[in-house]
């Protein structure tokens, strides 16, 4: 599996997006994608409380700890490769967290309208 080209929306190179918690598809720190992402973990978002219950009330947990998975849980303030469609869902049901756009990758772009995601840029 190789990556995608690491280039963010802005068409700049692809800032990492978070080491503590380590994120994204390939678990390098930075929401780099390739064509086995099928949930196109491309939007570097930051969580806010609100994000986090919406998105265990939608099924994906993301705050509970799993230990097995070597998973601490994320909370209010963590950076988190956040699958595109889910983050437009937050969009469109009026929750969705900031967004590091250096840090977002274009492919995201193949979902998520470039100004929804500057319209929620940190």
């Amino acid at each position: 599996m190789e990556p995608d080209d690491p280039i963010n929306v802005l068409d700049q190179p692809l800032d990492p997006c978070s080491t503590t918690p380590l994120t994204g598809f390939f678990r390098d720190g930075h929401c780099n994608t390739c064509a086995a992402d099928q949930g196109s973990h491309t939007v570097c978002a930051v969580m806010t409380a609100e994000f986090l219950a919406y998105s265990k009330y939608v099924g994906n947990d993301l705050s509970t700890p799993r230990p097995e998975f070597g998973f601490d849980g994320l909370k209010p303030g963590d950076n988190w490769c956040l699958c595109a469609a889910r983050f437009l869902q937050a969009h469109d049901e009026g929750c969705a967290p900031k967004v590091a756009l250096a840090s977002t990758h274009k492919r995201a772009l193949d979902i998520v309208p470039l100004h929804v995601l500057k319209a929620h840029a940190s």
